[in-house]
């Protein structure tokens, strides 16, 4: 159980940490003061791509909540990030973001009925206070439209997060298909506001398709298909805290490429990150090893036959055909034609045609004698 979770861990952070990449892939590869564009572009052909592998649409009532998760984990979400990050520094933006595991544990208690326990609430503090040491810098400052987008994308991850979690997957749908189906609707959704908002740049250069198929083929459709199935094996707030992996990614990949310096500060915020993302999946790996024990061993393990327990006071040993009981001794099974008649205190007589000859009387009680033959019986009268 506890290896299944770190397996499952290990594979979900794959998600945030190739989210991290995206700054990095932005300023490097795209053109510039393109977010929304990216976002479009990052979401919507994916989401096309395995809605159409998938040969497969939404039935009934999945439409609407398709509609919702797409705009909830993607097309919204992504709009308001984006708001964040141009009124607000990035490190700032990062921090505001970095509050949605709180949202998570208040909507999973809400709509999953989980109970909230110290570690989680301490898993939390301390990867907000690490995104804090890792992003904040001296040219950090407040502006309320910026915070308020932040909250607004914490608030959207947050329910995307739970509502995928609460809902599950429609019956017969592969994951990359659902994947795609959120994907799809979340880029249609920022599609209309990029043509409004920022246009078509008037040049796409062959660095700008490598970062587009980045974004759009590992950023979205690997990395969410990861997710997804990280919502689906995981705690909604263990996923939830996965997500701190994607500042630190950032901050060491700038590191590494872009020559930013590495201050004492963001290494010690590395090592809270970190140590909350360790708190949160050990945590998890101990409740699901204490569920699986308090379901107890399995019918086969505790050596009662399947037919049911045997009686109490009953011999488990079975006596071999025409044998007499021991003294006191119940009868634990019943032959093949019907159940077994309570033995009678006296037997019968025998069944032969001749006269009747009183049975002779039980040697102790609760007994039953030997049968005789005839011929035994005709050699006694005799003497």
């Amino acid at each position: 159980m506890k290896q299944r979770v770190g397996l499952d861990s290990a594979l979900t952070v794959l998600a945030p940490v190739v989210w991290g990449s995206t700054y990095l892939v932005t300023t490097q590869l795209l053109p510039p003061d393109r977010p929304l564009l990216a976002a479009a572009v990052r979401a919507l052909p994916g989401g096309l791509i395995l809605t159409l592998a998938g040969r497969q649409l939404p039935q009934g009532h999945w439409w609407w909540r398709i509609l919702v998760l797409g705009a909830l984990n993607i097309g919204v979400f992504f709009y308001l990030l984006f708001v964040a990050a141009y009124h607000l520094p990035g490190g700032v933006a990062a921090l505001v973001g970095s509050v949605q595991p709180v949202f998570v544990l208040l909507l999973s208690a809400l709509l999953l009925r989980t109970a909230i326990r110290g570690w989680q609430v301490w898993a939390c503090v301390l990867g907000t206070a690490g995104v804090g040491m890792l992003v904040l810098g001296p040219e950090a400052g407040l502006d309320t439209i910026g915070v308020v987008a932040g909250l607004g994308g914490a608030v959207c991850m947050a329910s995307g997060i739970v509502l995928t979690k609460h809902w599950g997957r429609p019956p017969g749908v592969g994951l990359l298909t659902f994947t795609g189906w959120q994907l799809a609707a979340g880029g249609l959704l920022i599609a209309p506001v990029t043509l409004l908002g920022e246009g078509l740049p008037d040049r796409v250069t062959w660095t700008n398709l490598a970062g587009f198929a980045y974004l759009s083929l590992v950023g979205a459709l690997l990395a969410y298909a990861v997710w997804f199935r990280g919502i689906e094996r995981l705690p909604a707030l263990t996923v939830s805290l996965l997500g701190f992996a994607s500042p630190l990614a950032a901050t060491i990949l700038g590191f590494l490429f872009l020559r930013e310096g590495l201050t004492l500060i963001q290494g010690a915020g590395a090592v809270a990150v970190v140590t909350a993302v360790l708190l949160a999946q050990r945590s998890t790996a101990r409740e699901a090893r204490v569920a699986g024990g308090a379901a107890g061993p399995s019918p086969g393990s505790t050596g009662v036959p399947p037919d049911g327990p045997v009686a109490a006071g009953a011999t488990a040993a079975t006596a071999p055909p025409g044998s007499p009981p021991a003294a006191g001794a119940a009868t634990a099974t019943a032959p093949p034609d019907g159940p077994t008649a309570a033995a009678p205190t006296h037997p019968l007589p025998p069944p032969e045609a001749g006269p009747a000859h009183p049975a002779p009387p039980p040697t102790e009680a609760g007994t039953r004698p030997a049968a005789q033959s005839p011929r035994q019986t005709t050699e006694r009268e005799q003497s």
